[in-house]
């Protein structure tokens, strides 16, 4: 029996040594953690949005030009499979109203559960508190409570995932080992992040809430989505939609009033405001409420007079971005193993029956259910190559 080892215990290492134990193969897992999965513990909190419903040239369309090279990968293991190996966990799904998908316990530990058990069934070995430390011999190395260990297998899966949320396990660390092997890397980037505002100390009451009924325009197009303001930021799901072409440079502009032309707004705005502050003339005739308010207030203060030139302003509100969150914060990071650096299975080129999947692949998608999809299907496609690898050169 060929001997395969992954190393991470996230979606896209467990995806794959569940491909590689149902092949017949013997399978060792290596995670660092105490624990495993505790990145996509961490996304259960807020629902676990498994993947997407939504016809398949949308689906692809959110990996931008990274749906070239996942294509295959994501036709193989797409949404349906998704929800067919959930649904077979035993863990009943539903579709929300924009296609998201999520289990209906809408967190991640059941699912996580059954599936370790699936796997420890299935015979599969995973180490808890073994940190990789690159090769000696053609073996991998790690440092374990119990000191030194070294695993010398057939073929290897390296699912370490990105750069971010490095006390879940994604630490990037793993970059300088594949570098000094000869492994081509894209730079780390922040991916579905924050961005820093310098807020004016009138904002900081509002700190914590969300923007609602505003559409952010980027690059001339606009995005609705809600947001929140944080003594940092900006931040949240709309935020996230856009953070590439942002972290990118592009300028993000305040559509406050995305329902109504400028001249629509400008004639709710001529309306006699009597003794009405102009808070509560803008929150009555506008419909603002206290957090549109304040954002006009921060950004385009002194206000006009001319209902029209405020309109105008309202309808297209410049907010002055200061970059990006840490790319630590972020949930996910672009970045990692080039593409020019493994083959079509995904095996590493620098060396051969050594494999990459999930985060540590230069991909980066946005949230709603496409990051999870793909760390699934890589790990799948990881696993299948790795698979065809051992089939075809371990030892009889």
């Amino acid at each position: 029996m060929a001997q395969a080892l992954v190393i991470g215990a996230g979606p896209a290492g467990l995806m794959a040594a569940e491909v590689l134990a149902r092949a017949g193969h013997a399978v060792e897992v290596a995670e660092a953690k105490p624990s495993p999965a505790r990145k996509f513990l961490m996304a259960g909190k807020s629902g676990l949005n498994l993947t997407k419903a939504e016809p398949q040239d949308a689906f692809r369309a959110a990996y931008a030009e990274t749906a070239v090279p996942l294509a295959g990968m994501l036709d193989a293991f797409g949404p349906d499979d998704v929800c067919k190996w959930a649904e077979d966990l035993g863990q009943p799904l539903f579709t929300g109203t924009t296609g998201r998908v999520f289990p209906v316990a809408m967190k991640g530990s059941p699912l996580l559960r059954a599936w370790l058990a699936r796997l420890q069934a299935a015979g599969v070995v995973v180490h808890r508190r073994w940190r990789w430390t690159g090769w000696a011999d053609g073996a991998c190395q790690f440092d374990t409570p119990d000191g030194p260990v070294t695993r010398r297998a057939d073929a290897t899966v390296l699912a370490l995932g990105g750069a971010s949320w490095a006390r879940l396990g994604s630490d990037g660390t793993w970059a300088k080992l594949l570098a000094a092997e000869g492994v081509p890397l894209t730079p780390f980037a922040p991916a579905n992040c924050g961005f820093r505002v310098a807020w004016s100390d009138h904002m900081a009451r509002h700190f914590g809430q969300p923007v609602k009924g505003a559409a952010l325009v980027v690059k001339g197009t606009a995005h609705r989505g809600e947001f929140v303001i944080s003594a940092r930021g900006v931040e949240g799901g709309g935020i996230y939609a856009v953070a590439r072409d942002l972290r990118d440079g592009a300028e993000l502009t305040l559509d406050l009033a995305p329902d109504l032309t400028v001249s629509a707004l400008a004639e709710r705005l001529s309306r006699p405001r009597g003794k009405a502050s102009f808070a509560n003339h803008l929150r009555k005739a506008a419909r603002f409420d206290p957090v549109r308010v304040a954002l006009l207030n921060e950004f385009a203060r002194p206000l006009p007079d001319d209902p029209r030139a405020l309109a105008q302003l309202a309808k297209a509100l410049p907010v002055p971005l200061a970059g990006p969150r840490p790319l630590d914060e972020a949930i996910s990071t672009a970045g990692g193993v080039a593409w020019a650096g493994v083959d079509s299975n995904l095996m590493l080129r620098a060396r051969p029956g050594t494999f990459a999947a999930g985060e540590m692949l230069d991909w980066e998608a946005p949230t709603g259910g496409y990051l999870l999809s793909a760390c699934f299907a890589t790990g799948a496609w990881a696993g299948q190559g790795a698979a065809a690898w051992l089939e075809a050169n371990a030892p009889a």
